[in-house]
């Protein structure tokens, strides 16, 4: 399954050569659009059943990252789990709170005083997932295991795990490019 996602993603989501400004504000000449990945049948199936099997060993009540790159992930991973009888509802974390209805920062199952896993195609910097674990501590949450399709290796992996959280990638930069 791996070896398929590391071509589905080579084919479809990777682009060198060119220099991009990343979230982070670093360029690079490296990119991972992963949301080609993550939203095509296969590579979205993929990632769900790498993910579910990584989850394996932790104790999580649901399964949610920030709007936009963890939007499919979260979604395969919460329809494979309840097909495999074990289900985990998903969250979505905006990037700003709603200004009307609800005025939800966290839309979705977001479970009270739960476990949750927290999810992202590509990290860099790690700086939304930091902040995306303080709004979940915040409503209560623990999170127990951050995830990512892939590491960038550019420091994000260091800066999760130093606030004290585990961080687990499918792939990391060097991973993804080896041949």
């Amino acid at each position: 399954m791996k070896s398929k996602l590391k071509k589905i993603l080579l084919e479809k989501s990777v682009i060198t050569g060119k220099v991009f400004t990343l979230s982070s504000g670093k360029t690079s000449d490296f990119y991972v659009d992963a949301r080609i990945t993550t939203l095509d049948p296969e590579g979205a199936y993929l990632c769900g059943k790498i993910f579910l099997e990584m989850l394996k060993g932790f104790d999580i009540d649901a399964v949610g990252g920030y709007s936009i790159g963890a939007d499919p992930i979260v979604s395969v991973i919460s329809v494979l789990s309840y097909i495999d009888h074990n289900p985990l509802p998903a969250f979505i974390i905006r990037k700003e709170e709603k200004t009307h209805g609800t005025r939800k920062a966290i839309e979705g199952n977001f479970p009270h005083q739960g476990r949750v896993a927290l999810f992202d195609d590509v990290v860099t910097s790690g700086g939304s997932l930091l902040k995306g674990i303080t709004q979940i501590e915040t409503q209560g949450c623990r999170v127990e295991v951050v995830m990512a399709v892939i590491d960038r290796e550019e420091g994000g992996r260091e800066k999760i795990e130093s606030g004290g959280y585990q961080f687990i990638s499918i792939f990391t930069k060097k991973e993804l490019m080896e041949s």
